[in-house]
């Protein structure tokens, strides 16, 4: 089976947003240096941009799958004032300790492949870009052709293609 459309995948805490623990509400979002440019880029190109984001958070409690879904809809539209269609976010609302096991938490590649499948996605020309070593596992294992780890630490080591600490450096 030959697929078309290469993906963009995104990591959204601490990628698309900066990294709040359990963020779910609008006035608490500021989003990454460079994140619009990036998807606009990859956008010219060709790619698809879709989300991928484990939110444990409603395992947890602390905030609802409709909480999720506005603060969700509320992203998709600041990316259309800014010329950029988001495709699809997907997200995982478990947690092992707080509802089980599931096959949708990263680094599970179950996101990666049900996104494949609904859009027809070239994974080999697909990059994905998260801000751990989870994203970057559930992205191999998906087979995507290349992984970014975005990450302010400057001693690390990662299976991701290329280590980033600005977004800026991939477009």
């Amino acid at each position: 089976m030959e697929f078309s459309k290469p993906a963009l995948f995104l990591d959204r805490d601490g990628v698309i947003n900066i990294e709040k623990n359990y963020l779910h509400k609008i006035e608490d979002v500021e989003f990454v240096a460079g994140i619009f440019e990036l998807c606009r880029y990859y956008q010219e190109l060709g790619y698809l941009i879709i989300v991928v984001t484990n939110q444990s958070g409603i395992a947890r409690g602390m905030y609802g799958e409709k909480d999720f879904e506005i603060l969700s809809n509320w992203m998709i539209e600041q990316f259309k004032k800014e010329r950029i269609e988001i495709t699809c976010i997907f997200h995982c609302p478990h947690h092992p300790d707080f509802s089980g096991d599931c096959e949708c938490r990263k680094p599970k590649p179950k996101m990666l492949l049900d996104a494949q499948k609904s859009y027809d996605i070239d994974m080999q020309k697909s990059m994905m870009i998260g801000d751990s070593e989870r994203d970057i596992e559930a992205a191999i294992r998906a087979g995507v052709g290349q992984t970014v780890l975005l990450t302010q630490k400057s001693d690390i080591s990662s299976q991701a293609d290329h280590i980033v600490q600005e977004l800026r450096c991939l477009f």
